[in-house]
């Protein structure tokens, strides 16, 4: 949510910034702007909307909306080169928006000045006792221009620097006061030789170049200048010279790390030919779920699957004597957990409890210590889960993280870590991290079978070689991707779509809904079948479109059953499954998934309704990659 960039160095800043900016889009914003050091005044730029109507407001030119795609990104990008003309200086900070406090508009837009304009800070996260700052700072006569949290946290560090005459000790004191999570960058004119930046349960880097440095809320939008970064940890202070970075803890306590090297291509995070990264995201899926399980799955010599790996297996006591499992994310991640508490069950045999982590905090959970505690979290920074992580561990739990990104913080403060290796996921909707989660919760339910005891052997190695053949599996549904696309053709215009299944594929269909909700702004919900006549049965009419996720043979006749009651009621219905023959005189459309076991059918049955939702967004003419007031990476509750 929202993206923060910072430069120092020898080029054009706002050059450098703004293209920084367009690498964070994908975050989800409703306003931008910069400010950058000019060698005399701190210069402020913002606008409502999109990036490009900053560069039109800094440019005085306008792109013309009516060229199509390739003409209007050539004559976007080359506006962009030509903001160096218009602000000059080699220093200075910028921020992609998404309104909070005050409604989107560019008063409100960051980033946030002094009133004398000699301080500048951009902000990420929320200032929970900013109103009571604020009166106090009314009360001193300062004068607010907008609606913001953020400008509380401006005009204090302007407070304490007046007081201090020193911009490090002015915001060292500022953050002791501030409550919530904030990311900060502070530019101040009278130190014209650096920036100070700071975080606080919410993410931010650091890039190291040569003769330049950067401040930046995720990797993207800085890989085209560096790929050593540190990582920020939770209250960690750091100054940005041209030459050099320093890193403080709160207190001013300097701390010595290394920069961590990002080894994945810049070509992962670009659209590589597609329309939109949600439907190349989608395409990479078969990879990502090969690089997640290749380094995991040991074999013997003969090259038959006997166990799995996770670094240092230091976990494997703790899986031992574990009473129960309990697994807690939010939105995508939680449905992974979902899908997990039946892979647990089946495989493991163990008790497994899911929880949704916006609301675990806050219902004085019941733990104990032999509990294994898994977070899951694409970003690795996500607010509520990381708020259930810290409950855990206060409560003596030992913590497994399942996240995509190395170095956040989810990933520091867990006692294990398993990574995605789905490589960047830019589109707001999450797929191939999706997937990449099941996978790892898989692998881990395994192991815990195999340390357990419920598990022999023989099936363990059934199981891991069937899971081999999945990423092949992927790739034919996705060779055949056609067949979903002519559907979505046909029915992107229905009223309501309800989404069933029985078991795993319950699990799938919450996903499924989710997928379609996010992207095409079609009213989806999903609904354990046998619910159906419980409560929902009364919303079915020739508008609705019901899709039946059916991968289970035991249950093909319940689900079955389920499919004749809404088709008498002249819905129309697609069924999801590995056996067409089974729904025949039951369906009006079937998309076929190659052979598969149910334990393992959840990896399958997603990538149509992925396909889906995506195909649906496109034919109502929304762009996919940015749904409405939604946000990639969510740091605030």
């Amino acid at each position: 949510m929202c993206g923060i960039v910072g430069y120092i160095g020898n080029k054009n800043a706002a050059s450098v910034l703004i293209k920084a900016l367009k690498k964070l889009e994908y975050r989800g914003y409703d306003s931008a702007g910069i400010a950058v050091y000019t060698g005399e005044d701190i210069l402020v730029k913002k606008a409502k909307g999109k990036l490009i109507n900053l560069a039109e407001k800094i440019t005085g030119q306008v792109v013309p909306e009516n060229l199509k795609d390739e003409a209007y990104t050539q004559a976007e990008n080359a506006l962009y080169e030509q903001i160096r003309d218009f602000v000059k200086g080699s220093m200075g900070i910028g921020h992609t928006r998404w309104a909070t406090h005050g409604e989107p508009s560019d008063t409100n837009s960051h980033p946030h000045t002094s009133m004398d304009g000699t301080i500048s800070i951009v902000h990420n996260g929320i200032i929970e006792n900013y109103a009571e700052l604020k009166a106090k700072l009314q009360a001193q006569g300062v004068v607010f221009q907008s609606q913001t949290d953020t400008e509380v946290v401006v005009h204090l560090i302007d407070k304490n620097y007046k007081e201090e005459k020193d911009i490090f000790k002015a915001v060292q004191k500022t953050i002791h006061v501030l409550e919530g999570s904030y990311a900060l960058g502070v530019l101040c004119k009278d130190y014209p030789d650096r920036i100070i930046a700071c975080r606080k349960e919410s993410p931010l880097i650091v890039g190291v170049g040569k003769d330049e440095n950067f401040i930046a809320s995720d990797v993207p939008a800085i890989l085209e200048h560096t790929r050593d970064v540190y990582y920020l940890g939770e209250k960690e202070l750091v100054v940005l010279y041209s030459d050099h970075v320093d890193i403080f803890d709160f207190d001013g306590n300097k701390i010595i790390k290394k920069p961590s090297h990002v080894d994945w291509d810049m070509n992962a995070a670009e659209k590589n030919g597609y329309p939109h990264f949600m439907i190349k995201e989608i395409h990479e899926q078969p990879k990502g779920l090969l690089d997640t399980m290749r380094p995991r799955i040991v074999k013997d010599g003969s090259g038959r699957p006997t166990d799995v790996y996770f670094e240092e297996n230091k976990m494997d006591d703790a899986w031992r004597k574990a009473k129960r499992v309990v697994i807690t994310a939010c939105g995508t991640a939680y449905h992974a957990g979902v899908v997990a508490k039946y892979a647990f069950e089946k495989i493991a045999r163990m008790k497994v409890d899911v929880d949704v982590a916006s609301e675990f905090r806050y219902r004085n959970p019941i733990l104990d210590k032999d509990d294994i505690f898994i977070v899951i979290s694409q970003s690795g920074e996500t607010a509520d889960t990381l708020s259930a992580l810290r409950l855990a561990k206060q409560n003596g739990l030992k913590v497994v993280a399942i996240t995509n990104c190395v170095g956040s913080t989810v990933s520091r403060e867990a006692d294990d870590v398993i990574y995605t290796l789905a490589g960047p996921e830019i589109a707001v909707a999450s797929t191939k991290a999706y997937t990449t989660q099941i996978l790892c919760l898989y692998l881990l339910a395994i192991k815990a079978g195999k340390l357990r005891g419920t598990l022999s052997d023989d099936d363990a190695s059934k199981l891991l070689s069937e899971l081999e053949t999945i990423p092949g599996k992927v790739q034919e549904i996705l060779d055949g991707k056609e067949t979903i696309q002519k559907f979505a053709s046909q029915q992107f215009n229905k009223d309501k779509i309800f989404y069933i299944g029985r078991q795993f594929d319950s699990a799938t269909s919450l996903e499924s809904a989710l997928k379609l909700k996010e992207v095409s702004y079609m009213h989806s919900e999903a609904f354990a079948a046998g619910e159906l006549k419980h409560g929902p049965i009364a919303l079915i009419d020739p508008q609705t479109l019901v899709v039946a996720i059916a991968s289970q043979p035991d249950l093909y006749e319940k689900i079955g059953s389920n499919m004749v009651e809404v088709k008498a009621r002249k819905a129309t219905v697609l069924v999801i499954t590995q056996d067409e023959k089974a729904f025949e005189g039951k369906t009006d459309e079937v998309f076929k998934i190659p052979e598969c076991s149910d334990t393992l059918a959840s990896l399958l049955t997603v990538i149509p309704a992925q396909l889906f939702a995506y195909y649906c967004a496109v034919q109502r003419g929304f762009d996919p990659d940015k749904p409405r007031n939604l946000a990639k990476s969510v740091t605030v509750e």
